[in-house]
């Protein structure tokens, strides 16, 4: 009988540290994403990419949305109701929310992305929080960063640089001189489709010279609509960076990243049809500090900057609510809704490392169009949409929100005559959050 030195022996095989590393921290996401999915429901008045980024650790969504919206098609949605206009009819929009509450087993976690959600829910923060868990700052901040002349001054007492605004109203002489260099940028103090409108199709409206400027004051002449004049900062919209974080109660920043705008439609002031996830020190570091100057506490925020020719960062705006853009970030490693949900909920928070970069979402029901207007070929633009990480309504384990959505708009429009409408209302595909 043959006799087997130790040398021949075969050695057991034991399975390397890294691979039993990765084989815990899978079997922890299974069991963080069972406890979300057997958790409450979220109650979303958003677009689909908030209701997505929850899907993505198993969270099931209530959706409050306008009709044909791609939300109500997920499959991670449970129930949806036809909004209640907040900015129109508030009353309204907050029994709606507690009469969704007063059906589910219990409290669900409320998520907002929209400026009039927002300040619905800060507003009537005390009715809704004896039905819902949610956070939101301190509701004079919320106040001073949403409306847009108060952000002014807000940003002036915390000595923060932003681009010199005056505010002009329709009712009152246009000043002679209102001190401002040429061109600028007119912007509602709080953005409504239905009151903008008549102005501008986009975001914003560019004022080259005083004779547009005393155009845009004629045109506003009789509305109530209050609009703030702005000093253009030079350079196109892919110039546009932003920090986005999640506070807690304590004031400690639970997570974060970076992202750049690719492109967006129209070119000049329009909706974000393409972005990227980043992890730029300097953005990073800027959101940090304005973050804890500002005393943003518990709730998300997205600090919109624009990077000057010299690489000065100029402070926007400060959008202290959920966004679009939350579901790339989630992609690279950090999903704050996910993180608000386990604090509202008392689950263990999931992991919040920046793991990917280069993460790229796009809007493909709209990016086309933005592509021709930023001079990229067709065949270029097919490899970047085909490249992306996420898409706005589509993704292969949920491929229905954005087809069902597209067949809605085309059976409205068999159904009645079209009208002129701006690039958010003409199409339930564009989020009007990022």
């Amino acid at each position: 009988m043959p006799v087997f030195c130790c040398q021949d022996a075969i050695a057991p095989s034991y399975p390397r540290r890294s691979d039993t590393i990765r084989l815990m921290e899978r079997r922890e996401r299974l069991n963080r994403r069972r406890s979300m999915r057997n958790g409450p429901v979220a109650c979303v008045m958003g677009e689909v990419d908030l209701v997505r980024t929850l899907a993505l650790v198993g969270v099931r969504s209530g959706v409050i949305v306008e009709p044909g919206s791609p939300a109500r098609y997920s499959r991670s949605v449970v129930e949806a109701l036809d909004k209640v206009d907040p900015a129109t009819d508030p009353e309204g929009a907050v029994e709606q929310l507690l009469g969704f509450a007063r059906k589910q087993s219990e409290p669900p976690v409320l998520f907002y992305d929209g400026d009039w959600d927002l300040l619905l829910v800060s507003r009537y923060r005390d009715r809704l929080a004896e039905a819902f868990r949610f956070v939101i700052p301190d509701a004079e901040l919320v106040e001073d960063l949403v409306d847009k002349a108060r952000y002014q001054a807000f940003a002036d007492r915390l000595g923060i640089p932003v681009p010199p605004a005056r505010q002009i109203t329709g009712s009152e002489p246009l000043p002679d001189d209102l001190g401002l260099r040429f061109p600028l940028v007119a912007k509602p103090l709080t953005r409504h489709h239905d009151t903008w409108r008549p102005f501008a199709m986009t975001k914003a409206r560019h004022v080259e010279t005083p004779e547009e400027l005393r155009e845009l004051h004629a045109a506003m002449a009789g509305s109530d609509i209050e609009v703030l004049i702005q000093e253009v900062i030079p350079g196109p919209e892919d110039r546009v960076v932003s920090y986005h974080c999640y506070v807690d109660q304590a004031g400690e920043i639970v997570g974060e990243f970076t992202d750049r705008k690719l492109r967006t439609y129209p070119k000049v002031y329009g909706y974000s049809t393409a972005i990227e996830i980043t992890d730029v020190p300097k953005i990073r570091d800027l959101g940090r500090e304005l973050t804890h100057r500002m005393g943003l506490r518990p709730g998300v925020a997205k600090f919109d900057f624009k990077e000057e020719p010299n690489g000065n960062l100029i402070l926007l705006e400060v959008n202290p609510r959920f966004n679009l853009v939350h579901h790339p970030g989630a992609l690279a490693g950090v999903n704050l809704p996910a993180l608000v949900y386990a604090d509202l909920v008392g689950l263990p928070r999931p992991a919040a490392s920046f793991r990917r970069h280069g993460v790229t979402w796009c809007n493909p029901a709209h990016d086309y169009q933005a592509a021709r207007e930023w001079d990229i070929e067709p065949l270029r633009w097919a490899k970047l949409v085909l490249s992306s990480n996420a898409y706005s309504g589509f993704a292969w384990d949920d491929p229905l929100p954005l087809p069902r959505a597209v067949m809605w708009r085309i059976g409205r429009r068999l159904r009645r005559p079209t009208a002129p409408r701006t690039p958010v209302d003409a199409d339930p595909t564009v989020s009007d959050t990022a």
